[in-house]
């Protein structure tokens, strides 16, 4: 079962890394180019909020049942875990920022929604959906996803 989640996981990240950018790019040429919010920029940001939100389920899934998360299996102690740069990023650093980021989305998304015109939609969307796809880049582990 945890090969299947492992894989699942990394394979949705690239679509969900995809979307985020192209929801990002699309509130900032919104903000650049003062367009009027259209259907085609709620769906962007629907879809971006919802395929984050898949991730988070699956990455919830794989904290539990993975063998490098050992914060729970009573063998580690938080301060080796802390001591140790590969452990601290699987156990700690990954699982929260990563929650800060689907976090900003949604509130993003949903801060957006209760605007009422265009530029305050679209500055919305590009600060919060920035801060997350920053977040995002910043805690894959990238030695281990391109390898």
């Amino acid at each position: 079962m945890y090969t299947v989640v492992y894989h699942l996981h990394s394979m949705w990240a690239y679509l969900v890394i995809l979307v985020v950018f192209l929801a990002t790019a699309n509130a900032l040429s919104g903000v650049l180019m003062k367009r009027s919010f259209a259907p085609r920029d709620f769906r962007i940001s629907l879809f971006a909020l919802i395929v984050t939100h898949i991730q988070l389920l699956i990455g919830i899934i794989m904290y539990f049942i993975s063998p490098k998360v050992v914060l729970f299996s009573g063998d580690v102690a938080m301060g080796e875990v802390m001591k140790n740069e590969m452990m601290r990023l699987y156990n700690v650093e990954h699982p929260l920022l990563m929650i800060i980021a689907v976090i900003l989305i949604t509130i993003g998304y949903s801060k957006h929604k209760k605007k009422l015109s265009s530029a305050p939609k679209y500055k919305t969307l590009a600060i919060f959906y920035t801060l997350a796809f920053i977040a995002m880049l910043l805690m894959i582990p990238w030695s281990v996803w391109l390898a």
